[in-house]
Parts: structure tokens; C-alpha cells; sequence
């Protein structure tokens, strides 16, 4: 049976999509069958003939070695940088739930462990027009779990905290906290851990380097994040 892990982060640019690459490339090299999935990507660029490539998808891909085709990985992809209800707002194509959760079943189907990637940070509209529609929405519709991803740098216990407490008060499970660009020996990066580990009860689970190749976890530790 598929097991699921929704990638959540404390925001835009802390590393969601560089971190889902090296935690799928750990997965294959583990021989597991595993999948990636996006509801929504803005900030894409287009190819020649007009169509848009889904820009962190194919990172993913790339890094991992993931050989799952593009069109399955992400159902709603846009060209503005902007949060994708505003993006849908200006290209059209709003996200609809239900094809969201029809393209993850899908992967699921595929693949034993798949690895879902959340939009900027856990407060992030899909959707705001006739309908309203939230990140939270779609972790809910399959109770998955959250890993929460976070820069090691300065800020991060306001930025780890507020989201680990609006997980909680959204009943979502906290599997872990992965630190990104995390300098080892550096007093600030270190110190953060050990506030964020002791404001929020969650354990880290891995403290991952800038540009590094390799996620250091074992493999039979990162499958355990996994439900």
C-alpha cells in the first residue's frame, strides 16, 4: 500500500522543492519505488512552442532521477510568480480539489512512496474566488502527515513555532523539522535547533548543507516519516 509525506515549509524559498530532490533521490537509491507531486507551481517558464514547464518538477526529476513523466507530477502549473490563487486569477485555471486529489491518487496508484510538495508556506490560498480554497485542504482531504522545512538561518524559531502551533490547531501531524543551509560549528544554526526542537515537542531529523548532493538520513529512517 502507498505510504504519503507532505513537504511543508515556513516559507517561500526555504528550500521545499531542493529538499524533495534529495529525499526522492535517498528513496531510489534505496531501490523503492517512489513518486513526487505538486498541486500547484507558479513561477514557471515556458518552452518554445508556448506550453509551461513545471519548473520544480522537473528540478526533481533531475536531481532524483525520478523517470515519472512531467505531466503527472504537478495538475496546475502557472507563468506569474505570484501565489497561485492571484496567478489563476490573471492566467485562468483555478484549482479544483477534486482534480488535485484525482492526479495524487494516480500516483499513488504508482508508487510506493510518494513525496508531496506544499506551495510556499502551510498558509498558502490555492484558491480565492467563488471558492475558497487552502493548502491545509488538500493535507486534510488525505490526512497526510507534514515534514516542516525551515532555513537554519536567524528567524527561524518565530517562523518554526507559528507554523508547528497552526499545524496543530489544523489537527495536521508534525512528523519532523529538516533545517536547510545549515552550517555546522555555527552557534546561531545550532542554538536555533535546539530552541525550535524545545518550542515545539518535534524532533530534526536531518540538518542539510547549502548545495549538498546526499540527504543524511538513512533510508529506513526517512521511510518511517511516511504514512
Amino acid at each position: 500500500m502507498s505510504k504519503t509525506l507532505f513537504i511543508t515549509g515556513t516559507g517561500t524559498d526555504v528550500g521545499k522543492t531542493f529538499v524533495s530532490g534529495l529525499i526522492l533521490k535517498k528513496l531510489r537509491q534505496a531501490g523503492l519505488s517512489a513518486g513526487y507531486y505538486k498541486a500547484a507551481m507558479s513561477g514557471n517558464p515556458r518552452r518554445p512552442d508556448g506550453t509551461l514547464i513545471p519548473g520544480d518538477a522537473l528540478y526533481v526529476k533531475e536531481i532524483s532521477g525520478l523517470e515519472q513523466p512531467l505531466e503527472e507530477m504537478c495538475p496546475y502549473v502557472y507563468e506569474n510568480a505570484l501565489s497561485p490563487h492571484l496567478a489563476a486569477r490573471l492566467e485562468g485555471g483555478p484549482v479544483e480539489l477534486e482534480q488535485v486529489c484525482q492526479g495524487l491518487a494516480a500516483v499513488r496508484r504508482r508508487c510506493d512512496y510518494v513525496t508531496v510538495e506544499g506551495s510556499g508556506g502551510i498558509l498558502c490560498p490555492l484558491r480565492f474566488d467563488r471558492e475558497e480554497l487552502w493548502l491545509t485542504d488538500v493535507i486534510k482531504a488525505w490526512r497526510l502527515s507534514c515534514l516542516l522545512v525551515a532555513d537554519a538561518g536567524l528567524g527561524t524559531i518565530n517562523a518554526v513555532g507559528l507554523t508547528a502551533f497552526y499545524l496543530r490547531q489544523q489537527g495536521i501531524p508534525l512528523k519532523g523539522l529538516l533545517f536547510n543551509r545549515f552550517q555546522p560549528g555555527n552557534l546561531l544554526h545550532e542554538d536555533n535547533i535546539r530552541m525550535c526542537e524545545h518550542l515545539t515537542g518535534v524532533k530534526t531529523v536531518a540538518r542539510v548543507r547549502e548545495g549538498s548532493t546526499d540527504l543524511e538520513l538513512p533510508a529506513e529512517a526517512l521511510q518511517a516519516l511516511y504514512e
